[in-house]
C-alpha cells in the first residue's frame, strides 16, 4: 500500500517554495517523478514544497535536462525535510 499523509501534504501548501524561495498560496507537494507509473504518484514521504511556477518547471521543464530536473527536485526534497524538521513542524520526540 502506497503512503499517503493529508497531513503533511496540507502542511507544506504553509511553506515557502524551496527551490525560488517565494512566499505563494500556490505552494503544493511536488512528488518525485521517478519510481512511479502513469497517473500514480509515488509515496507522500517523497515530496517537495515547490510553488506552481518551480513546479510547471520541473514536471513540464522543456529548458532543463533529465539530470537538471533531477537535481533541483533533490535540492529542494532536503530543503523542505530540513526546513520541516528545524522549524520543529515535524519531528521526532
Amino acid at each position: 500500500m502506497m503512503y499517503r499523509n493529508p497531513k503533511l501534504i496540507k502542511i507544506l501548501r504553509e511553506l515557502p517554495c524551496q527551490h525560488c524561495g517565494i512566499m505563494s498560496e500556490t505552494v503544493c507537494a511536488a512528488h518525485r517523478n521517478e519510481g512511479k507509473g502513469m497517473g500514480i504518484k509515488v509515496s507522500d514521504a517523497l515530496v517537495a514544497a515547490l510553488c506552481i511556477e518551480c513546479h510547471v518547471k520541473l514536471d513540464n521543464g522543456k529548458e532543463l535536462t533529465k539530470e537538471e530536473r533531477r537535481d533541483m527536485w533533490n535540492r529542494a526534497y532536503i530543503k523542505t525535510m530540513q526546513y520541516l524538521f528545524e522549524n520543529e513542524i515535524i519531528g521526532v520526540k
